[in-house]
C-alpha cells in the first residue's frame, strides 16, 4: 500500500458526495445489490442518521478522495443482535492495491474487540473471485448459495452466503 497511500475514518455526512461518486462506478454497483445513479440526498441523510446500535460506516480516503468503503450493520431482531451484516465497495483504481484489507481489518477488529460481534454475515456475487478471496483471508467461510438471489445487467445471478465466528469470543475474567 505504499504506491497507495490511504487513510481509514468513520464516514460522516461530508463524504455523501464520495460514496455518491463510488457508487456511482458500474464495476463497483454492477458487484453490489446497488442500482445505479445514487442519490447524494440519501447518502447523507444515511449518514447524518445517528442509529445507536453499534453500526459503522469506514471509509478509505486516497489523495482526499472516498476510494472504498465498507460497514458493519446490526440486525434489529433481538435474538440476532450478536450478528452484523458486511458491506464493501473499492473503486476499480483502488482494488488488488490492499483498500479492501485494510477496512477489513479495522471492521473486524472493531466487531472483535469492541463490539461484541460473534457472527459476520455477508453475501457475494458467486463469480466475484476477488471479494471472495478477500472474505477467505479473513477467515469467512461459504455457509450456502442463494440461486438466482440478484438482479444483475438484466440476467439472475447467484450469491454465497459466507460468515465469519469471533475466533476466541469475549469471556468475563
Amino acid at each position: 500500500m505504499r504506491d497507495f497511500p490511504i487513510s481509514i475514518r468513520r464516514a460522516t455526512p461530508q463524504d455523501a458526495s464520495g460514496l455518491t461518486a463510488l457508487m456511482s462506478e458500474e464495476a463497483v454497483y454492477g458487484n453490489l445489490l446497488q442500482l445505479p445513479h445514487p442519490s447524494e440526498a440519501a447518502w447523507r441523510e444515511r449518514l447524518e442518521a445517528k442509529p445507536d446500535n453499534g453500526d459503522v460506516q469506514l471509509v478509505a480516503i486516497a489523495q482526499g478522495e472516498v476510494v472504498a468503503s465498507a460497514g458493519l450493520h446490526a440486525n434489529s431482531q433481538i435474538r440476532r443482535r450478536h450478528a452484523m451484516g458486511l458491506v464493501m465497495a473499492v473503486t476499480l483504481p483502488a482494488q488488488g492495491k490492499g483498500v479492501g484489507s485494510a477496512l477489513m481489518a479495522a471492521l473486524i477488529d472493531y466487531a472483535d474487540r469492541w463490539a461484541a460481534v460473534m457472527r459476520i454475515e455477508l453475501t457475494v456475487f458467486a463469480d466475484n473471485e476477488r471479494a471472495i478471496a478477500l472474505y477467505r483471508k479473513f477467515g469467512f467461510v461459504q455457509e450456502g448459495i442463494f440461486r438466482a438471489y440478484g438482479l444483475r445487467d438484466g440476467r439472475f445471478q447467484d450469491v454465497l452466503a459466507m460468515a465469519r465466528l469471533h475466533p476466541s469470543p469475549p469471556r468475563w475474567d
